[in-house]
């Protein structure tokens, strides 16, 4: 964190400001696809460098205070909401559970919740025999997980009860519990689980930081998936966007990339983009790619670029995030407060399990439209009885999990045959739960319902779901079996590099938006030192 000035200017959000414009045919030294989680960190570290560097987003700017109401179906428009096709004997819920669209991403719309793996997180295939493990170590990523913890003030338990002693604890104290966390707690102990308060990139204090100014701390509202109005959740457009333009990025909102333009030796010239209904062609000498686990494998399947391992679009993987919901005679008010506001991992690697890989436990705050929604589909309810259901909303309270998931042949990215309104391949997702997924699930489900009753629930039930879709441009070793090297570069292509959780090797028993900030660090800093070895 910057030091504080004297009288620090209230919050700025670039958007109001006029944006620089690079005159279309010059040369940038890198263009940036998508502002999200992947592309946002590395955008600002190659702004500050000095780099000349072009964003491109496919979503417009949004003013938080303006745009973002405490009604859930006004928010749609901060969800990719074209089409996407699934598939499998588990479609994938697309739209608000995977991805966002605007300058900041799915951080828009995400609950902020941000631990770190744990070590062995990134050997599943050395422990299990099962997946694959990741090029890097912990080691490699942890100073990366320090810098964007401080930088986006997350508030945190210090020490955090799980993993590795740090040189350095959260930015702030850990936001407070609200009452479904609290609950948590009650049951949790009763039957020997520790918890914690929850890493939360939402500021438990004012906080200030270079590029933006101070940012107020949290109203508990809880409609962080609606989108924070007062910048107090740490999402891209409050945080790394502004340092980006602090250091003259140019930002181009509601650009949509589908031309990447290669030479004869294979290597990326330029991008041809649509914004606002006109074509533009962008040149670069070095392409970035950070739209997601979708749309970044969409992209290289429709240019036919970076193919030679055959694993674009291959590996999708998706969090298992069962749910278990319980009726309590005390008010809860389940969408007050942070989202997740409470976490176990004594859960990462169980003693009993009967699969491969872990899990870790969190409380739920839930907004009322989209809860609703999950018990029309999950109790087949609808009409009276679900209108008489809801009326119990104010005493429910809800547990998930997010847990790893292993790779398999059956689970895939391709581009249908069915064009979109811009004329282009929609992708298909092909998803279906295997064995280690459902047993895992099950175990999981054991553990929330024994906690419920132990916290004196009563009604209880489940809800199955996958959330997150990771890997479909995978880095490892050799590009004989994966997509790009450990530092995000792609074995085919030497100036494209890849930057957001396609390019994970595994799914990781957490969420992943603080490993995909860290990663993109770390490969702008690889970048850079590539090239000054090259200047040098």
């Amino acid at each position: 964190m910057a030091d504080a000035p004297a009288t620090a200017p209230a919050l700025e959000i670039p958007q109001e400001k006029a944006q620089p414009t690079t005159a279309p045919l010059e040369e940038v030294d890198c263009v940036v696809i998508g502002l999200g989680a992947g592309g946002a960190p590395l955008l600002a570290r190659l702004a500050q460098a000095g780099m000349k560097v072009v964003a491109l987003e496919a979503g417009p700017w949004h003013n938080p205070e303006k745009d973002f109401a405490t009604d859930e179906r006004a928010q749609d428009f901060l969800f990719w909401n074209d089409e996407r096709l699934s598939a499998g004997g588990d479609p994938l819920a697309m739209g608000k559970n995977n991805s966002g669209t605007g300058v900041g991403g799915s951080t828009l719309h995400y609950t902020a919740y941000t631990p770190r793996p744990l070590p062995d997180d990134l050997h599943i295939k050395r422990d299990f025999d099962k997946g694959a493990d990741w090029p890097l170590t912990y080691d490699d990523l942890a100073p990366y997980y320090e810098e964007v913890e401080q930088f986006l003030g997350v508030s945190g338990p210090t020490p955090y009860p799980w993993g590795p002693s740090r040189p350095k604890g959260y930015a702030l104290a850990p936001l407070p519990l609200n009452s479904a966390a609290q609950l948590m707690v009650r049951g949790a102990e009763k039957i020997g689980i520790r918890t914690s308060p929850a890493p939360n990139a939402a500021l438990s204090a004012r906080y200030y930081q270079e590029g933006v100014g101070w940012r107020e701390a949290c109203t508990n509202r809880g409609f962080c998936q609606a989108g924070c109005s007062n910048g107090a959740k740490a999402s891209m457009d409050v945080t790394f966007i502004p340092l980006a333009v602090k250091y003259g990025a140019d930002i181009r909102p509601n650009s949509f990339v589908t031309e990447i333009e290669r030479n004869a030796q294979g290597l990326i010239t330029a991008v041809v983009y649509t914004q606002n209904g006109q074509q533009h062609r962008q040149p670069c000498r070095n392409l970035f790619l950070c739209g997601g686990s979708v749309e970044t494998p969409r992209l290289l399947l429709m240019n036919e670029l970076a193919l030679t391992s055959g694993q674009v679009g291959r590996n999708l993987m998706a969090h298992p995030g069962v749910q278990v919901w319980g009726t309590f005679a005390d008010e809860v008010r389940p969408n007050k407060g942070i989202p997740g506001g409470l976490i176990s991992q004594d859960t990462h690697r169980p003693q009993d399990a009967d699969f491969a890989g872990g899990y870790l436990l969190q409380s739920i705050g839930v907004m009322p439209v989209t809860f609703s929604g999950q018990v029309a589909r999950g109790r087949k309810l609808w009409g009276q009885p679900l209108r008489d259901y809801m009326r119990n909303f104010n005493h429910i309270a809800g547990i998930n999990i997010l847990g790893d998931c292993m790779p398999h042949a059956s689970n895939y990215l391709e581009l249908s045959d069915e064009l979109d309104a811009r004329q282009l391949p929609k992708p298909r997702l092909h998803f279906t739960a295997q064995e280690n997924e459902h047993r895992m699930n099950a175990h999981a489900e054991r553990i929330m319902r024994n906690i419920w009753e132990a916290a004196g629930a009563t009604d209880i039930w489940s809800f199955g779901r996958y959330a997150h879709v990771i890997g479909t441009a995978r880095m490892g070793l050799s590009g004989d079996d994966a997509v790009v090297d450990r530092d995000g570069r792609a074995f085919d292509v030497p100036n494209l590099y890849i930057s957001d959780n396609s390019t994970f090797p595994s799914a990781l028993s957490v969420n992943p938006a603080l490993t995909i900030m860290a990663l993109s660090l770390r490969t702008a800093d690889k970048f850079l030192e590539r090239e000054q070895r090259r200047d040098a």
